[in-house]
């Protein structure tokens, strides 16, 4: 049966309650599809290796036992779990060729992957306030950012994005679906969800629109205001040294802010156009693949310390504490 026959029997008439949905995946080209399996393999693989490498070197090296790697380390875990939600399911349906999905397993993908994202907001969060802490509150730091401040910061963030994922999971699943159930995307999520609807969804976009505020909006506001005063301390230090390593440092985390963010709110502002195009697609792949994958990249290449570390590692050096 091909995509197109498959698609015109399970997209049921007005009234038949849907019970699974279809997902189109990248392309709908089936000659395109190993090159698609081929190159998010690729991805997956560089991307859990990237990270977890850089989680390794963290545990290993006491040099990076600093309340900053602590929070990488945790950004790490992470961007491993995001990649995880979504890319395996999408490779398994491109190997069997099945693109449906049950509305439970879809609602669990969307939970874990609006969870993992909820907690990186928070915790990019942390970190800029630790760069905050380290280069305009030197003298106080090591009391500010102690162990215990950053198991806390942690556990506020997995408890607000928890409570932030079960609020959409939970609104979605008390929408009616009973038209098409064909999602021109490679993974659920909640604009494409809403587009197929047939009850209304404005209560579901006001929560969006307000939860968002919440997760995205106060902490871009947080992040900014740390980031003006960080700047606003390099530029006073004299030496021309410690403001390269000084900037070199946070130009790394404002870079993944950056892309973490405009994607983000590029995907979900948009929730008020007719229709969903392409464009929403490679919105999707930088939220879930490409961002994941970067994130390992930035950080080492632009941090010596990470590298060493790294090197040490690979060279089998047992590092000094």
């Amino acid at each position: 049966v091909s995509l197109q026959e498959l698609m015109q029997l399970k997209s049921g008439a007005n009234g038949t309650v849907i019970t699974e949905f279809i997902l189109l995946g990248l392309v709908e080209t089936p000659e395109l599809w190993p090159v698609v399996f081929v190159l998010f393999l690729f991805a997956y693989l560089v991307t859990v290796g990237g990270n977890l490498s850089i989680l390794a070197a963290i545990l290993a090296d006491p040099k990076l036992h600093t309340p900053m790697y602590f929070f990488l380390g945790n950004l790490s875990v992470l961007d491993v779990g995001c990649i995880s939600v979504t890319v395996p399911s999408m490779l398994t349906r491109l190997l069997s060729h099945k693109h449906t999905i049950s509305s439970g397993a879809c609602l669990t993908q969307l939970f874990f992957f609006h969870l993992l994202v909820g907690v990186d907001c928070f915790l990019l969060t942390a970190m800029a306030y630790d760069r905050f802490l380290a280069i305009c509150r030197p003298l106080t730091y090591s009391t500010r950012m102690n162990q215990t401040v950053q198991r806390i910061l942690v556990a506020v963030s997995w408890a607000c994005a928890f409570t932030n994922a079960l609020t959409h999971t939970v609104a979605i699943s008390t929408l009616n679906f009973c038209g098409s159930n064909v999602i021109n995307h490679f993974y659920c999520d909640l604009p494409q969800l809403f587009q197929l609807s047939c009850s209304s969804t404005q209560l579901n976009e006001l929560i969006l629109f307000a939860v968002g505020f919440m997760m995205a909006g106060t902490p871009m506001a947080l992040i900014v205001t740390s980031y003006a005063h960080v700047a606003a301390a390099v530029l006073r230090i004299c030496s021309a040294e410690g403001r390269k390593k000084a900037f070199s440092t946070c130009g790394s985390h404002l870079t993944v802010v950056v892309i973490f963010y405009g994607s983000g709110i590029f995907n979900y502002m948009r929730l008020g156009s007719a229709k969903l195009s392409d464009k929403d697609k490679a919105i999707g792949i930088f939220n879930t693949v490409i961002n994941p994958m970067l994130n390992p990249i930035i950080y080492s290449l632009r941090n010596t310390d990470v590298q060493g570390a790294l090197w040490r590692m690979l060279r089998g050096v047992r590092p000094l504490a």
